[in-house]
């Protein structure tokens, strides 16, 4: 093994702010789709469920967030 490569267990641990980092990647993904759709004519129930999809994003996004700030906390 050299010393730029990371063992395989490290590699596979998501940090906090990667995490974070495609949390808020996806809801950015959600909604130029949803904007997408709507562009395109989509009904108003389709871009309801995408709303819907996009809200719950948000709250994984700030419970990841909560759960990255506490870790942060904890080790100061």
């Amino acid at each position: 093994m050299s010393i730029t490569t990371e063992p395989p267990t490290v590699r596979r641990r998501p940090d906090a702010q990667g995490q974070l980092q495609e949390e808020l990647r996806h809801i950015r993904d959600l909604v130029f789709v949803r904007d997408l759709l709507r562009e395109r004519g989509a009904t108003a129930a389709d871009l309801h469920v995408y709303d819907a999809v996009i809200e719950r994003a948000h709250v994984v996004l700030a419970e990841s967030a909560k759960r990255a700030s506490a870790r942060y906390a904890a080790a100061a």
